[in-house]
């Protein structure tokens, strides 16, 4: 008979896990709280069929995981354009300076966008192994088959994977019996990725700074962007900036942040920046699949326990495993940790 496994969460983390085990006879079932795939993977078809990136981007060559699994699902990638000058503003009462970008370590995108990736993975599912829209409530390790119980379902398994962020799995999922404290303490202040990011891209018809010899690569202290960059397409059709804004900004209305964007990118690009075709933003902090309410009055660093020793481990008799990016003990909170501890965790579960 074969061993029943249901996985947490249809990003990056739980499409591997589940591509890698569904090919080694194991029945899988991926359930999902949000209506689409990719968790912090989200590219967003803009204007004229423009593609943005709302979530994960770049990886760099030292990412050999992330190389190695695009290989094998036969994915390509390209250079991310960074030519011509790039801007760096230290300081609001001082012009921005110019600054060079070191060419010798380059970042890449994926063609067609980072949401291929996760289409690819995809494929190897039918309709039946991955369920949208099933946010779990509560796992039952009481009997020897685990229940895992949603809004108005139960489903049952011989193993449970999380691929959540450890603050949200223990702050959003009631335990029964519970967790143990120190693993729960530990979860609720391990840093999730992109939870407090907001990211912003907006489309044009032309590429205008490419005309005057500017990257697009712009960072600064003083705000509201943080740092952008071109998010042209490989074949340079379609255009696009694209990154990150301040955190407090989130208080603004959404009016008041793009005025505030405008402006800035008016001060350094010149008034073509006005001209943009579409904008579009995502302010993670307000997804409840990436940070919920329980989160917000607890302070955690970047990256704080990222890759603990205590997700590691086997709990409830071998019937449930913790994995995902900020578990990873290897670049946590990149594409590259997430494949990586997707990989180590199949091979644990042969074991």
């Amino acid at each position: 008979m074969k061993q029943r496994i249901t996985i947490l969460g249809a990003g990056l983390a739980g499409l591997l896990t589940g591509y890698r085990l569904k090919k080694l006879g194991f029945e899988i079932r991926i359930l999902e709280a949000r209506n689409r795939l990719g968790g912090r993977i989200s590219t967003v078809v803009s204007d004229n069929n423009t593609l943005v990136e709302m979530g994960a981007t770049w990886f760099g060559e030292q990412h050999t995981n992330l190389l190695a699994l695009l290989e094998e699902l036969e994915l390509s990638y390209f250079e991310q354009f960074m030519k011509g000058t790039a801007y760096f503003e230290a300081f609001s009462m001082s012009p921005p300076q110019i600054i060079e970008i070191p060419t010798d370590n380059p970042s890449y995108r994926i063609m067609g966008g980072t949401f291929a990736l996760i289409n690819k993975l995809a494929e190897f599912f039918n309709e039946n192994e991955i369920i949208l829209n099933e946010q779990v409530k509560e796992l039952d390790f009481n009997d020897n088959i685990v229940k895992i119980i949603t809004q108005d379902k139960i489903f049952e398994a011989n193993i449970v994977i999380s691929t959540l962020p450890p603050a949200l799995l223990v702050n959003s999922i009631m335990f029964r019996p519970q967790i143990s404290s120190e693993l729960s303490s530990i979860a609720e202040r391990t840093h999730t990725w992109m939870q407090d990011a907001i990211k912003v891209a907006l489309v044009y018809e032309t590429p205008f700074w490419k005309h005057k010899n500017i990257s697009g690569t712009l960072f600064s202290n003083v705000g509201p962007i943080t740092e952008f960059y071109d998010q042209s397409d490989a074949e340079n059709t379609k255009y696009a900036l694209c990154g990150f804004i301040n955190s407090s900004y989130a208080q603004f209305s959404a009016t008041e942040r793009k005025e505030k964007i405008l402006s800035q990118l008016e001060r350094l690009l010149g008034n073509e920046a006005l001209k943009y075709k579409s904008y579009e933003e995502v302010i993670w902090s307000e997804e409840v699949f990436t940070k919920n309410k329980m989160q917000e009055n607890i302070f955690v660093y970047p990256h704080q326990n990222n890759g603990n020793a205590i997700f590691s481990p086997a709990y409830f008799n071998e019937r449930f495993y913790i994995s995902g990016s900020e578990t990873s003990q290897y670049f946590p909170g990149y594409m590259e940790g997430t494949i990586f501890s997707s990989n180590k965790l199949v091979s644990k579960i042969i074991r």
